[in-house]
């Protein structure tokens, strides 16, 4: 398969996509205003709720959305073949993800940038809320102690990424400060930036810095505990002082990464090495339904609802930016996930030689499910195939290598600070409702959000104990979709907007995660992993009562527009 083919005609697909249904969805059906006032505008303090430029708004977004997602999923999903993986990416992005996430910041948005959990409860009733934002907060206290292994393993995997990673926090605050003072051009410092962070990936490349042991304490321990007292500061600053302005600066990093690797694909125009189609790969579960859990951030994923609820719907400046937000930014994840697929599929077969052909390389990273869905496997793959790739345009290995393990560190740092901040929002709004105040203010509420993910990674003293949970997050993160994709619904349905844009995309969704919960299951009883069964078979029993609840407030919002319709007709009759 022509790499470059692939590559252009996706991103063909997605402009088209953008210009008719993003924009068929933006004015028909959310009738996004750009006279309304945002929640941003509105309820302004400074520190959640401010307004923000949509340049700005859309790299925080994007990188808080993509973490290593668009990453790690494809590099492992492509295990089945790339041509079902460039389907649902395609697929899933146009009509699923891209649906979902802008659904999910409008809804938010039209309810003073309310969490999608919160909203559930006004939308569909109060019970659906307490049961939605505890599953919220099981899957953001796996992201969080997920995250803090994810970003220890990769400084361990590419020390050379450590200089740059803690040196763009000075230079992010020192851009927040000049972006919020709105007397210079922000773009043009935001580009000095970008600059300031390369020179830093330079000398990270000449000067790693490793983590050594201390006083017998692992450095995935030590790495872990300092990334979670980061996560604190970071999550209780205003978002213009680091959250927007680091984004910002990743927002560029991102076009200059995918520039980077459109070059080297034109330059090295690498043939794709992974089969088309593999459905039976050594030790994989079924291709049918777990595609579409694996394979979540570059098709449709749940976490992005909580993004776009919790953190994006409070800074909109201007409705109409929704569409490039939430619909554009799913896009350009999906243009991601490409760019994975070609590095994982092909990139790696560039370091073919006489003695062992592309397809033999792939082949040896691919050998079964087990040598392929580790976390270093998979985002080593796609490093080293990007290197390869950027080699074609003069850049050296090593320096490829710096480059992309700083791409992929920087939007997993993203996640992190992303995923502590909503999971704050989510404490709050729990304990609220529980009439637990104490928990539920700022400090109170980030405490216990890094002190239970830090309960978690870290109670068997190795960094590594959100593992024990991880099988679970796939699962629970695609039925956050398709329940994001069920409130949504009710929302439409209460407008008397049509529902089959989204209530498609939920059934779909709904059907291939509960599909693979019971397959899990089975598994969990097969194994005798009890834990794991207990939590999957609560989460069904949840999943189940939120769906009935929310049936029956579609049924109530379609007897209401049928009272309202029948109202109109006697009116005129009875003046």
């Amino acid at each position: 398969m022509n790499t470059i083919l692939l590559a252009a005609a996706t991103a063909v697909l997605y402009l088209i996509a953008y210009n008719t249904y993003g924009k068929f969805l933006a004015g028909k059906i959310f009738s996004l205003n750009k006279g309304a006032k945002t929640p941003a505008v509105k309820l302004e303090d400074n520190v959640d709720y401010v307004p923000t430029s949509k340049e700005i708004l859309f790299g925080h977004h994007f990188t808080s959305i993509a973490g290593a997602g668009p990453i790690v999923g494809p590099a492992l999903a492509i295990i089945w073949g790339w041509v079902p993986a460039m389907i649902w990416i395609v697929l899933g992005s146009i009509f699923m993800g891209a649906v979902h996430d802008f659904g999910s910041v409008v809804v938010s948005m039209r309810n003073d940038g309310k969490t999608i959990g919160e909203v559930a409860s006004d939308l569909i009733s109060p019970r659906v809320r307490t049961m939605f934002l505890s599953i919220i907060s099981l899957a953001l206290l796996i992201v969080i102690a997920i995250f803090c292994l994810v970003i220890a393993v990769l400084f361990q995997m590419y020390p050379e990424s450590v200089i740059p990673i803690w040196v763009e926090i000075p230079i992010a605050v020192w851009l927040g400060q000049i972006i919020r003072s709105g007397k210079r051009n922000a773009f043009g410092f935001s580009l000095i930036a970008l600059a300031m962070l390369y020179i830093a990936v330079i000398a990270g490349a000449y000067f790693p810095i490793t983590m050594p042991e201390f006083m017998g304490i692992s450095p995935i321990v030590l790495w872990s505990v300092i990334l979670l007292a980061y996560a604190y500061v970071a999550s209780i600053i205003p978002v213009w002082r680091l959250l927007q302005p680091r984004d910002y600066i990743n927002g560029h990093e991102l076009f200059v990464a995918m520039g980077l690797l459109t070059l080297g694909l034109l330059f090295s125009n690498p043939e794709m090495a992974a089969p088309a189609y593999n459905p039976s790969p050594e030790g994989a579960p079924s291709m049918f339904p777990f595609l579409f859990i694996v394979l979540a951030c570059g098709a449709v994923s749940g976490f992005h609802s909580l993004v776009g609820s919790g953190t994006t719907s409070k800074q909109l400046s201007n409705e109409q930016h929704a569409k490039s937000i939430g619909y554009g930014s799913m896009l350009m994840e999906g243009m991601l996930a490409t760019f994975a697929i070609i590095a994982v599929g092909a990139g790696i077969g560039l370091a073919a030689d006489g003695d062992m052909t592309a397809s033999a390389i792939w082949n040896s990273h691919y050998s079964s499910w087990g040598a392929a869905q580790t976390l270093g496997a998979k985002v080593g793959i796609f490093v080293e195939g990007s290197a390869n790739m950027l080699e074609a345009i003069g850049i050296s290995h090593s320096i490829g290598i710096t480059i992309m393990g700083v791409f992929v560190v920087s939007f997993a740092g993203t996640t992190l600070d992303s995923a502590t901040r909503l999971q704050r929002y989510a404490i709050s709004e729990l304990t609220t409702g529980l009439n637990l105040k104490f928990l539920s203010g700022k400090h109170a509420a980030t405490a216990l959000a890094v002190f239970t993910a830090g309960l978690l990674a870290l109670h068997d003293g190795s960094g590594k104990g959100g593992l024990i949970l991880w099988p679970l997050f796939g699962a629970i993160n695609q039925l956050l979709a398709s329940l994001a994709l069920l409130v949504i619904t009710v929302y439409l349905a209460r407008q008397k907007k049509p529902i089959v844009y989204t209530i498609i995309p939920f059934f779909f969704m709904f059907a291939v995660t509960g599909w693979s919960m019971y397959e899990n299951i089975m598994t969990y009883i097969k194994k005798e992993q009890t834990l794991l069964l207990v939590i999957g078979i609560i989460i069904v029993i949840l999943e189940i009562w939120m769906i009935i609840e929310a049936t029956i407030a579609l049924n109530k919002s379609k007897k209401l527009s049928k009272s309202d319709d029948l109202n109109d007709d006697i009116e005129p009759a009875s003046a």
